[in-house]
């Protein structure tokens, strides 16, 4: 698909992506994120996405078939439910990715980073892979509908380990991350 887009995607930091289950985190700037997520980074994953993909039956298909779990971002009861399968995914040794942004952001602007992500990589000990995308959004969000040639970086960061983090450490996770993610 990225191939037939005309993307050009560079990896760099590959070497830190640990061996163990670990929390994806991501800036979300387009929808080529998901396929980028999907094909660049080497271990077996689900995503945790809007429940509004469900309803495409080819999408939520291929979806569920890579364990995907989807949010009702409109029903809190829901989305806790969903974080918490997440946690059983994660206890299983099988890796999530979570962009915490919740949208995209259609440009190099980062969102403010919601806490579900971090929540799951606390209470399971999992450690969070901080991962800025640069230039995803050029091939279609750039351009209406048109999805055109782009040039895409992958920058992986060193994981954070999150076993034994106390609760104001646990806080200030979604903050600290967005803040490794945007300077990457």
């Amino acid at each position: 698909m990225l191939k037939a887009a005309g993307a050009k995607v560079t990896v760099h930091g590959a070497e830190n992506i640990p061996r163990d289950a670990s929390v994806f985190v991501s800036n979300h700037q387009g929808n080529f994120d998901v396929p980028i997520m999907l094909g660049f980074i080497g271990k077996p994953k689900a995503l945790l996405a809007k429940a509004e993909l469900a309803r495409l039956p080819f999408i939520r298909q291929w979806m569920k078939h890579l364990n995907c779990i989807f949010v009702d971002r409109s029903n809190p009861r829901q989305a806790i439910n969903s974080l918490k399968e997440a946690e059983k995914l994660i206890k299983n040794h099988y890796s999530v990715v979570v962009f915490p942004e919740g949208t995209r952001s259609k440009s190099d602007e980062i969102g403010e980073f919601k806490p579900g992500a971090f929540r799951i990589a606390s209470k399971t000990g999992a450690p969070i892979v901080p991962i800025q995308i640069r230039g995803s959004y050029k091939l279609m969000e750039d351009n209406g509908f048109w999805i055109t040639p782009a040039h895409v970086t992958v920058t992986i960061l060193p994981s954070i380990p999150t076993e034994g983090l106390s609760k104001t450490e646990i806080a200030a996770l979604p903050n600290q991350v967005k803040e490794l993610i945007s300077q990457a």
